[in-house]
């Protein structure tokens, strides 16, 4: 059994940037989420702005800016942890975080993902810890694997449309296992989970087209997924029983807001990425 790297191995896994990113100076980083927050709150767009700022964050990778986020969203006063606001809206913000971060691993892989649940779960308090839910709901089984591919299936044509058989088979065309995974993955993880506001923490057909242009925007260097998921997100417009505020950022100007909320995030965050 190893139980401890050798001493060349291990200099060497200090080498090269190994760790994530500190983030930037806390009065900054608050400066930022209070300027995009007070733009949301006019638009009555706090949900898609809690989405996108905790996916912007994640993807940047600094776990200590995406525990701020949720400092940020339910206190009063950041210096004073007894100016939380009510258990309910903790609760509920940290859920949605959560799944947005579930989400996110799709688009930018599992190890940031878990960087950030370890960040945010810094932040959260004991009582929202307990709240939060603890047996999972999207175990496949031989019952329900079929609904979780048809969910994938729906959720795919509905991003994609009228392309999705042609990007289907392509993608399908460079592993045949490729496409299976990412459609079972729609339908596990991107889709909005079928309980609807029952489900603690479950993010709209909007909000999930919103993880993914926050994620891609703030990646950088991928382009096609990137314009692929903002007509993803336009397309959310003609989900059927929408909210006020899904409907307005599915539209040509809230889709907008969006990038543009992402891309000032960034500035703060990793100002060195910053193109003119």
């Amino acid at each position: 059994m190893v139980a401890h790297l050798p001493p060349s191995i291990k200099h060497l896994l200090t080498l090269r940037n190994p760790h994530s990113f500190p983030g930037p100076p806390l009065p900054a980083l608050t400066d930022i989420l209070a300027r995009t927050h007070r733009d949301a709150r006019q638009r009555n767009a706090e949900n898609g702005w809690l989405t996108l700022a905790t996916c912007t964050l994640l993807t940047a990778n600094v776990p200590s800016s995406v525990a701020h986020l949720y400092r940020f969203a339910t206190r009063d006063d950041l210096a004073r942890p007894d100016s939380r606001r009510s258990f309910p809206e903790a609760l509920a913000k940290a859920a949605a975080m959560r799944e947005a971060a579930l989400k996110s691993c799709i688009f930018v892989g599992v190890p940031r993902t878990i960087l950030s649940f370890a960040g945010m779960f810094e932040a959260f308090e004991d009582d929202v810890k307990r709240g939060l839910r603890k047996q999972p709901n999207r175990v496949a089984t031989p019952d329900n694997i079929e609904a979780i591919k048809a969910r994938g299936q729906a959720l795919w044509d509905s991003i994609y449309q009228p392309h999705a058989v042609k990007l289907y088979n392509k993608l399908g065309g460079y592993h045949p296992d490729f496409i299976v995974f990412i459609i079972q993955a729609y339908g596990a993880v991107l889709s909005p989970m079928p309980g609807g506001d029952a489900e603690q923490g479950n993010l709209s057909r909007a909000l999930g087209s919103i993880v993914g242009t926050a994620c891609l925007r703030a990646e950088e260097h991928v382009a096609p997924q990137l314009t692929s998921h903002v007509f993803g997100l336009l397309k959310a417009r003609y989900v059927e029983g929408l909210s006020e505020e899904d409907y307005w950022l599915a539209t040509d100007e809230g889709t907008e807001w969006v990038v543009r909320t992402v891309d000032a995030i960034m500035d703060v965050v990793r100002p060195e990425q910053s193109a003119g």
